[in-house]
Protein backbone atom coordinates (compact mmCIF):
# COMPACT_ATOMS: atom_id res chain seq x y z
CA UNK A 1 0.00 0.00 0.00
CA UNK A 2 1.03 3.40 -0.75
CA UNK A 3 1.88 6.23 1.54
CA UNK A 4 -0.89 8.43 1.89
CA UNK A 5 -1.06 12.08 1.59
CA UNK A 6 -2.24 14.80 4.17
CA UNK A 7 -5.24 15.02 2.33
CA UNK A 8 -6.33 11.64 2.50
CA UNK A 9 -7.15 8.88 5.54
CA UNK A 10 -8.35 5.13 5.09
CA UNK A 11 -11.68 3.75 5.71
CA UNK A 12 -12.83 0.61 6.58
CA UNK A 13 -15.83 -0.33 4.58
CA UNK A 14 -17.95 -3.88 3.68
CA UNK A 15 -18.68 -4.08 -0.13
CA UNK A 16 -21.32 -6.75 -0.90
CA UNK A 17 -22.23 -8.47 -4.03
CA UNK A 18 -24.53 -10.86 -5.13
CA UNK A 19 -21.87 -13.49 -4.15
CA UNK A 20 -19.36 -12.00 -2.01
CA UNK A 21 -18.53 -9.87 0.51
CA UNK A 22 -15.45 -8.03 0.95
CA UNK A 23 -14.25 -6.26 4.17
CA UNK A 24 -11.58 -4.06 3.79
CA UNK A 25 -9.47 -0.64 3.92
CA UNK A 26 -10.09 2.29 1.08
CA UNK A 27 -8.25 5.54 0.65
CA UNK A 28 -10.73 8.16 0.59
CA UNK A 29 -9.82 12.52 1.19
CA UNK A 30 -9.42 13.65 4.51
CA UNK A 31 -13.00 15.14 3.96
CA UNK A 32 -14.74 12.68 2.17
CA UNK A 33 -17.98 11.08 3.81
CA UNK A 34 -17.41 7.88 2.66
CA UNK A 35 -20.67 6.55 3.44
CA UNK A 36 -22.03 8.50 0.48
CA UNK A 37 -18.98 8.12 -1.75
CA UNK A 38 -20.28 5.98 -4.37
CA UNK A 39 -23.51 8.51 -5.19
CA UNK A 40 -20.60 11.29 -5.79
CA UNK A 41 -18.84 12.13 -9.16
CA UNK A 42 -15.87 10.39 -10.25
CA UNK A 43 -16.03 7.15 -9.03
CA UNK A 44 -13.74 4.64 -9.83
CA UNK A 45 -14.20 1.67 -12.36
CA UNK A 46 -13.06 -0.71 -9.48
CA UNK A 47 -13.54 -0.42 -5.94
CA UNK A 48 -9.93 -0.92 -4.69
CA UNK A 49 -9.40 -2.17 -1.13
CA UNK A 50 -6.97 -3.15 1.21
CA UNK A 51 -6.17 -5.60 3.62
CA UNK A 52 -9.53 -7.15 2.52
CA UNK A 53 -11.45 -10.07 4.21
CA UNK A 54 -13.57 -11.83 1.59
CA UNK A 55 -16.36 -14.01 1.84
CA UNK A 56 -17.61 -15.86 -1.53
CA UNK A 57 -20.51 -17.57 -1.91
CA UNK A 58 -20.37 -18.77 -5.25
CA UNK A 59 -20.73 -22.28 -5.87
CA UNK A 60 -21.96 -23.65 -2.50
CA UNK A 61 -20.23 -23.25 1.38
CA UNK A 62 -18.99 -19.83 2.55
CA UNK A 63 -15.36 -19.83 1.92
CA UNK A 64 -12.91 -17.23 2.98
CA UNK A 65 -10.02 -15.48 1.36
CA UNK A 66 -7.16 -12.95 2.23
CA UNK A 67 -5.36 -10.60 0.14
CA UNK A 68 -3.04 -8.12 0.23
CA UNK A 69 -5.28 -6.11 -2.63
CA UNK A 70 -8.45 -6.77 -3.90
CA UNK A 71 -10.22 -4.74 -7.16
CA UNK A 72 -14.04 -5.00 -6.57
CA UNK A 73 -16.07 -4.11 -10.14
CA UNK A 74 -18.43 -0.96 -9.15
CA UNK A 75 -20.94 -2.32 -11.59
CA UNK A 76 -20.97 -5.55 -9.46
CA UNK A 77 -21.56 -3.89 -5.85
CA UNK A 78 -24.77 -4.40 -4.32
CA UNK A 79 -24.44 -2.72 -1.01
CA UNK A 80 -22.26 -0.61 0.58
CA UNK A 81 -21.34 1.08 3.92
CA UNK A 82 -18.91 1.91 6.57
CA UNK A 83 -17.53 -0.81 8.99
CA UNK A 84 -19.37 -0.38 12.42
CA UNK A 85 -18.76 1.46 14.66
CA UNK A 86 -17.58 4.29 12.00
CA UNK A 87 -20.25 6.12 10.72
CA UNK A 88 -20.77 9.32 8.65
CA UNK A 89 -23.67 11.76 9.43
CA UNK A 90 -27.07 10.70 7.94
CA UNK A 91 -27.72 11.98 4.24
CA UNK A 92 -31.23 14.10 5.30
CA UNK A 93 -32.72 16.71 7.18
CA UNK A 94 -34.93 14.71 9.66
CA UNK A 95 -37.32 17.83 9.46
CA UNK A 96 -38.56 17.67 5.47
CA UNK A 97 -41.86 17.56 5.49
CA UNK A 98 -43.49 15.09 3.30
CA UNK A 99 -41.30 12.39 4.01
CA UNK A 100 -41.54 9.04 5.74
CA UNK A 101 -39.60 6.25 6.65
CA UNK A 102 -40.62 2.73 5.31
CA UNK A 103 -39.48 -0.45 6.87
CA UNK A 104 -38.17 -2.99 4.21
CA UNK A 105 -36.29 -6.35 3.57
CA UNK A 106 -33.91 -5.94 1.31
CA UNK A 107 -32.21 -9.04 -0.59
CA UNK A 108 -28.46 -8.58 -1.16
CA UNK A 109 -27.52 -12.20 -2.71
CA UNK A 110 -27.54 -14.16 0.43
CA UNK A 111 -27.48 -11.38 2.38
CA UNK A 112 -31.11 -10.24 4.15
CA UNK A 113 -30.98 -6.20 5.22
CA UNK A 114 -33.47 -5.20 7.35
CA UNK A 115 -33.76 -1.65 7.08
CA UNK A 116 -35.70 1.92 6.51
CA UNK A 117 -35.88 3.57 3.27
CA UNK A 118 -37.21 7.28 2.68
CA UNK A 119 -40.30 8.03 0.25
CA UNK A 120 -42.69 11.03 -0.20
CA UNK A 121 -46.15 10.93 2.14
CA UNK A 122 -47.92 11.15 -1.26
CA UNK A 123 -47.32 7.70 -2.91
CA UNK A 124 -46.49 3.91 -2.22
CA UNK A 125 -43.15 2.20 -1.98
CA UNK A 126 -44.07 0.29 -5.52
CA UNK A 127 -44.18 3.92 -7.31
CA UNK A 128 -41.72 4.67 -5.08
CA UNK A 129 -39.21 2.62 -6.48
CA UNK A 130 -40.55 2.44 -10.29
CA UNK A 131 -40.47 6.26 -10.65
CA UNK A 132 -36.74 6.44 -8.84
CA UNK A 133 -33.67 7.01 -11.20
CA UNK A 134 -30.91 6.76 -8.48
CA UNK A 135 -27.91 4.76 -9.31
CA UNK A 136 -27.86 3.87 -5.48
CA UNK A 137 -30.73 4.57 -2.77
CA UNK A 138 -29.50 5.15 0.84
CA UNK A 139 -30.64 2.51 3.48
CA UNK A 140 -31.20 3.70 7.14
CA UNK A 141 -31.66 1.82 10.77
CA UNK A 142 -30.48 -1.47 8.92
CA UNK A 143 -29.93 -5.14 10.13
CA UNK A 144 -27.86 -7.09 8.22
CA UNK A 145 -27.29 -11.27 8.18
CA UNK A 146 -26.90 -14.30 6.74
CA UNK A 147 -28.88 -17.59 6.99
CA UNK A 148 -25.15 -19.12 5.65
CA UNK A 149 -23.51 -17.43 8.68
CA UNK A 150 -25.84 -17.06 11.78
CA UNK A 151 -23.16 -15.98 13.80
CA UNK A 152 -22.79 -12.75 10.95
CA UNK A 153 -25.28 -10.14 12.83
CA UNK A 154 -23.77 -6.46 11.67
CA UNK A 155 -26.18 -2.85 12.77
CA UNK A 156 -25.37 0.20 10.75
CA UNK A 157 -27.60 3.27 10.75
CA UNK A 158 -27.07 4.27 6.67
CA UNK A 159 -25.75 2.03 4.21
CA UNK A 160 -26.05 2.66 0.15
CA UNK A 161 -28.02 -0.08 -2.00
CA UNK A 162 -27.51 -0.25 -5.63
CA UNK A 163 -31.90 -1.11 -6.33
CA UNK A 164 -30.68 -2.43 -9.79
CA UNK A 165 -28.98 -5.21 -7.76
CA UNK A 166 -31.41 -6.01 -4.58
CA UNK A 167 -35.24 -6.95 -4.10
CA UNK A 168 -37.25 -5.44 -1.96
CA UNK A 169 -40.01 -6.92 0.46
CA UNK A 170 -42.52 -5.34 2.26
CA UNK A 171 -44.02 -7.32 5.13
Amino acid sequence: MRQLTVEEKLATVMVYTNDMLVRGEVIARENARVSIWLRTQGVPNYIHLFKPQVISFAGGAPKTFSFSEIFVPTVQVAAFHLAPPEHDPLDYDASELNRTMQVLDLLVGTFILKGKIRISTQTDIGTSLDVMRASWMSVYESEIGNPYLPQFRVSVPMLLVNPSLVSFGVS
